[in-house]
């Protein structure tokens, strides 16, 4: 017997419109347009929120609210249209955002319909001119399941553990991040002090014509990963590199952008195709160095092409590298090293565990919010 059982111990529950004249439980209404030049005029200390998930989808204050007190908010337009956030205090939303008041409280919780809606809504999201919509005819038909209070509250109380969990080690990951940006920031900064400079040809041996690009038709499926300029684009059965490498992207928005590392360390059996640059270094700790180094800085005047961004050899080979000792180096590597792995690693430090924890939630959420369905009426 699940915990869901064992909370329902043979109780009925009941189903309800979210929004209908006759039965539902909500009432449902729309934001208001609300431009930047508005915002700007009109600014104070009550939040705006639209259709953006960044900042919880704040956009910005005013000198006045439309709305106060408990209440669920979703996206109504656009690529988050089914987001769902539950609102507290006094706030506005823009007209590509709807409003959910309870009809009665004592029916039914808000965080309990919060929670049931983060599953549900974006399953009502459709396609309106080409453009993701949930609009306030389509919402009110979700149904939802109205079991008592007090075990709304249980099941609210359980989530709740989860999200806040997770919502802590988040806050951990940002702050660690920020003191890794602070700690590497200052290890690579050799600007006025008596150091080696080096052109990064002098320091680690260009592979590049090693390289063999391969047309995605061409390629012979297996589990040897395929590099381009961001990393791995796809796994065939051969390979032409088998070691450790830095690669560096040689073409690509990313170069400017800079959404992801423009160098990472490879290891083991690999392809590269003519898209990133193949480096060979004599050590771990200088290889990790000019890698760090390289994702530190600005490489705009390396770049060439407007439409097409390039760092082409030649450029790649004139960057000046600061070379100080051996020592040296594997000290500032060694404390960058273990912030990467805190950050950033996928197979352990504060990224795995918030995405076991966000497992583990969504997992108890879907056991239990799952309902015996047998009492739905359709409006």
């Amino acid at each position: 017997m699940s915990y869901l059982d064992k909370l329902l111990d043979g109780i009925e529950v009941k189903w309800k419109p979210l929004s209908h004249a006759e039965n539902g439980v909500a009432v449902l209404s729309r934001g208001r347009v609300m431009s930047k030049e508005y915002l700007a005029e009109n600014a104070g200390i009550y939040p705006v929120y639209s259709s953006q998930t960044a900042e919880n989808g704040e956009i910005g204050r005013i000198q006045t609210f439309d709305h106060d007190g408990e209440s669920i908010t979703w996206t109504t337009d656009g690529a988050n249209a089914g987001t769902v956030f539950h609102r507290t205090g006094k706030f506005s939303i823009t007209n590509v955002c709807g409003l959910i008041k309870i009809i009665n409280a004592n029916e039914l919780n808000y965080k309990f319909l919060f929670y049931w809606l983060s599953i549900e809504a974006k399953k009502h999201v459709y396609s309106g001119m080409g453009n993701p919509k949930l609009m306030s005819n389509q919402m009110a038909k979700i149904q939802i399941p109205v079991p008592p209070l007090s075990i709304q509250k249980e099941i609210v109380r359980i989530l709740d553990t989860f999200t806040e969990l997770t919502a802590e080690l988040t806050a951990e990951l940002t702050a660690r991040k920020k003191q890794y940006n602070y700690y590497r920031d200052q290890l690579l900064n050799f600007e006025g002090k008596k150091i080696e400079w080096k052109p990064l040809e002098i320091l680690a041996e260009n592979l590049d014509s090693m390289r063999k690009p391969v047309t995605s038709g061409s390629r012979e499926a297996g589990d040897i990963p395929y590099y381009g300029a961001s990393g791995i684009v796809d796994y065939v059965k051969d390979y032409i590199f088998d070691g450790d490498f830095l690669l560096v992207s040689e073409d690509g928005a990313n170069l400017i952008a800079r959404n992801t590392p423009i160098a990472f360390s490879i290891s083991g059996k690999s392809w590269v195709n003519n898209h990133a640059h193949v480096l060979k270094f004599p050590t771990y700790s200088d290889r990790r160095f000019v890698e760090y180094y390289l994702n530190n800085i600005d490489l705009t005047p390396y770049i060439s092409g407007a439409a097409q961004p390039k760092l082409n050899q030649k450029n790649l080979n004139s960057i000046k590298i600061p070379n100080p000792s051996p020592e040296e180096k594997i000290r500032i590597v060694s404390i960058l090293d273990k912030f990467d792995t805190i950050t950033t690693s996928i197979s352990e430090g504060l990224p795995k565990e918030i995405e076991l924890r966000q497992k583990q939630y969504e997992y108890y959420r879907d056991m239990l919010l799952t309902f015996p369905t047998d009492n739905i009426e359709e409006v």
